[in-house]
C-alpha cells in the first residue's frame, strides 16, 4: 500500500480553554441550577478547528500558548487525533469556559480570562510560528487573545505570514478582529453579529451584510465568508458571491459550528476544491455539527449525504 501524503496545516490557538458544557431545561439566574448532564473537554477555536481537520485527514500541527497546570486533557486530545504538538507551555492554568445549553437551544457562554502571557512566552511562540512557516503554507489562527498579547501583536504576525506568501484563515472577534482585518489574512469568517459589531450598526438585510463584507474585502482580504446561522453561509472573493443554504437540521448544540465551518473551508483549500464544492462541503460539515454535542466529524457519510441537499446559488 502506498503512503498517502496528507495535506499539512498549522492551527493556532492563542487562548485555549477547557469547555465545561452543561445541558439543563432552563437557567434561572440568581438561583441554584442543576445540570442534567455535562462534560469537560479541551477547546478554544483553533483546537476545535484542528480536531475537525485531523479527523478529515489533514496532517495538523497545533501551536499557541497552553497553561501548564491543566495541559493533560489537551495532550491526550492531540495524541488521539494525531496532531503534532508545538504549543508553548506557560505558567498557570488554561481558562475554563462554561457553556450552558437550554432545552430551547439557547446557549449562554461564560468566558473567563486566559493565562497571563510573558514576553519570553511570546518570543518562544513567535520563533515556533515562523519556523513552521518554513514548512507550511496554510495557517488557521482562531479565537481570542490572552492577557499579554495585544491585537496589534496578533495583526503583526498575520501581516508577516502574508508577506511570506502564506494563506491565513483568521477567525476572531472584537478588537483582535478589527486589528487583524488590516493585516491581509487570506480568509476571514465573521458571523452576522461580528460583522454588525465591526460595522458599528445593525445589519437588517442580507444586502447590508454583503455591503459590509465587500468593504472588508476591499482591505485586500481575498476571501470574506459570512455565516448566518440557519440562513446559511455567504462567501465573497474575486469570483463574486456564493450563498449556501443547508437543509433544516435538528439543533442539539451550536457550540463549535463556526469552527467546524472554518475547518471545512480550510479542507477545501488544502485539497484545491472549487469554490462551490468547498462551500457546499463546509456548509454541510457545519450543519451536521449542530446536531451533535462536542466538536468533531462523527460520520463523514452523513456529511456527504447532507452536502447533496445544500443549495449553492450565485
Amino acid at each position: 500500500m502506498h503512503h498517502v501524503v496528507k495535506p499539512k496545516v498549522v492551527a493556532v490557538t492563542l487562548n485555549p480553554a477547557l469547555d465545561l458544557t452543561g445541558s439543563l431545561a432552563t437557567i434561572s439566574l440568581g438561583r441554584v441550577n442543576v445540570v442534567e448532564h455535562g462534560n469537560l473537554h479541551p477547546a478554544g477555536k483553533g483546537v476545535n478547528v484542528a480536531k475537525v481537520l485531523a479527523e478529515l485527514g489533514a496532517d495538523v500541527t497545533v501551536t499557541g500558548l497552553l497553561g501548564a497546570d491543566n495541559q493533560e486533557p489537551f495532550c491526550q486530545l492531540f495524541e488521539q487525533i494525531g496532531a503534532t504538538d508545538k504549543f508553548i507551555r506557560v505558567a498557570g492554568a488554561s481558562r475554563i469556559n462554561v457553556k450552558l445549553v437550554e432545552k430551547n437551544g439557547q446557549v449562554s457562554d461564560i468566558n473567563f480570562p486566559g493565562v497571563a502571557v510573558t514576553a519570553a512566552n511570546i518570543l518562544a511562540f513567535e520563533k515556533t510560528l515562523f519556523e513552521l512557516a518554513v514548512t507550511h503554507d496554510v495557517f488557521v489562527i482562531a479565537g481570542s487573545l490572552p492577557q499579554g498579547i495585544t491585537p496589534d501583536m496578533c495583526a503583526n504576525w498575520l501581516e508577516k505570514l502574508h508577506q511570506l506568501g502564506k494563506k491565513v484563515l483568521f477567525d476572531s472577534s472584537k478588537s483582535a478582529l478589527e486589528a487583524g482585518l488590516e493585516a491581509h489574512p487570506w480568509l476571514v469568517k465573521p458571523n452576522d453579529e461580528e460583522l454588525a459589531e465591526w460595522a458599528g450598526q445593525a445589519l437588517e438585510t442580507q444586502q447590508q451584510c454583503m455591503d459590509v463584507a465587500e468593504q472588508i474585502a476591499a482591505k485586500g482580504i481575498t476571501n470574506v465568508v459570512v455565516s448566518l446561522g440557519a440562513k446559511g453561509v455567504m462567501w465573497f472573493n474575486d469570483e463574486g458571491w456564493l450563498h449556501a443554504q443547508p437543509p433544516k437540521m435538528d439543533v442539539v448544540s451550536t457550540v463549535g459550528a463556526g469552527d467546524t465551518l472554518v475547518a471545512g473551508l480550510c479542507w477545501g483549500e488544502l485539497n484545491q476544491h472549487s469554490k462551490a464544492q468547498s462551500l457546499q462541503f463546509a456548509t454541510a460539515l457545519s450543519a451536521v455539527a449542530v446536531t451533535q454535542v462536542g466538536v468533531g466529524v462523527e460520520n463523514i457519510n452523513k456529511v456527504n449525504d447532507i452536502a447533496k441537499h445544500v443549495i449553492v446559488t450565485q
